[in-house]
């Protein structure tokens, strides 16, 4: 059991060395080599951090903590945005990149992460019970974290409309955020269940375990913070010298190495046969996003010289408007609080689309879509929609009982 915890802990030590020796230096890489080197370290600390995240709530009890925890489970993400938006204070042409971090790795949660993990589980019980299985029902009291999600999604709209991220808005959803690790500190502790690595380090003796875990954190977190600058700039790099669009490269590529962990967390879960799990930590993920990550953008521009709105161009203003109308179809169709498996599909084909029609028109054209889809989905889920609106302020057990009652 030493040995099988042991290689992959080694494994990821060994992948962030490089950026560190080169960072230490001050050697001077190549644009392609500097993102692969750095981008490697990236990726490794962030399985570290995911299973030093998860193996954690051994000895760290309660919702509050597994939110929290969430949160420096996604620090690499919010690294590489919140250093562009802060630099973005600087130079305006960081502006460009401020925001784009973060609706492809909304996107990719939604469309690839959700459908997935959904098709995945789903398939894995229809093995089990030897019936076909056609959807996920979640628990009724993952209603509160959809209820936040549904909230702060509303909430962002504002952004397209407005053009721009205000200081205001962004206090407004750090204040959503912070009130719903104070709902979920409230709610009733679970035992963890753990996969993989994070489930051999929760097996370890508790001196052993936290003294693991702690080590993990602040090495991994190290890495993180310290190549979060040289990644960013050798994505930019990178598509200047091989004609890529940049904005692509920092939407995609980016999130791609900083969700990577988390969906491969899911995908275990699912896998294991606990697909409810799996979706509902991709929801709450979600909601970091859409409160923690949006709502620190203008304060990162603002501390790095900006005004206290961060204005956006066209492009992210497009951006955002798509990401807002997925996560509102998302919520829409997960009202019932069940996921079947022509929703998982239709999150795919959607998410697909926008890379075969990438233009500003397609763009439109995929938001319409999207919005009409979620319109039909809130007429025929239109009981649920003022239970989960208000499962983030209800009172406790008694009036969630209540609620779903009344849903039915």
């Amino acid at each position: 059991m030493l040995a099988k915890l042991i290689r992959p802990i080694a494994l990821c030590v060994l992948l962030t060395l490089p950026a560190l020796v080169v960072r230490i230096s001050g050697l001077p890489l190549p644009a392609l080599l500097g993102l692969v080197t750095f981008g490697a370290a990236v990726v490794a600390s962030s399985f570290l951090l995911a299973w030093a995240a998860e193996a954690a709530r051994m000895d760290i009890s309660g919702p509050l903590a597994i939110a929290i925890l969430a949160v420096i489970a996604v620090l690499p993400e919010y690294a590489v945005d919140l250093y562009f938006a802060y630099t973005a204070g600087s130079d305006p042409s960081y502006v460009a990149y401020a925001a784009a971090n973060m609706t492809g790795s909304n996107r990719l949660l939604l469309g690839l992460g959700w459908s997935v993990v959904v098709i995945i589980a789903l398939a894995v019980a229809s093995r089990r019970s030897g019936r076909p299985v056609r959807e996920l029902v979640l628990e009724s009291g993952r209603r509160v974290e959809l209820g936040f999600l549904a909230i702060a999604s509303v909430v962002a709209f504002i952004v397209p409309l407005t053009g721009q991220i205000h200081l205001v808005l962004g206090f407004g959803l750090l204040g959503l955020f912070m009130f719903y690790l104070w709902k979920v500190s409230r709610a009733e502790a679970e035992e963890p269940e753990l996969v993989g690595p994070a489930a051999r380090i929760g097996g370890l003796p508790a001196r052993v375990r936290r003294s693991l875990v702690a080590g993990l954190f602040v090495f991994a977190a190290a890495v993180i913070l310290t190549s979060a600058e040289p990644f960013a700039h050798s994505l930019i790099e990178t598509g200047t010298q091989l004609g890529i669009d940049q904005f692509l490269l920092v939407q995609w590529l980016a999130p791609l190495a900083s969700e990577a962990p988390e969906f491969i967390v899911a995908i275990l879960f699912a896998v294991h046969g606990k697909g409810a799990d799996a979706i509902s930590t991709l929801i709450s993920s979600k909601v970091n996003q859409w409160t923690l990550l949006v709502g620190s953008l203008p304060i990162a521009y603002l501390l790095g010289g900006g005004s206290a709105a961060l204005v956006l161009d066209g492009r992210q203003i497009e951006e955002f408007l798509l990401t807002a109308a997925q996560t509102l179809l998302g919520i829409a169709a997960l009202l019932a609080l069940r996921f079947p498996r022509w929703l998982a599909f239709t999150l795919l084909g959607l998410f697909a689309l926008q890379f075969v029609f990438p233009g500003q028109q397609a763009r439109y054209m995929l938001c319409g879509l999207y919005g009409a889809l979620a319109i039909t989905a809130l007429v025929r889920n239109r009981r649920h929609i003022l239970p989960t609106l208000a499962a983030p302020f209800r009172a406790g057990p008694r009036m969630d009982a209540e609620i779903e009652l009344v849903a039915r």
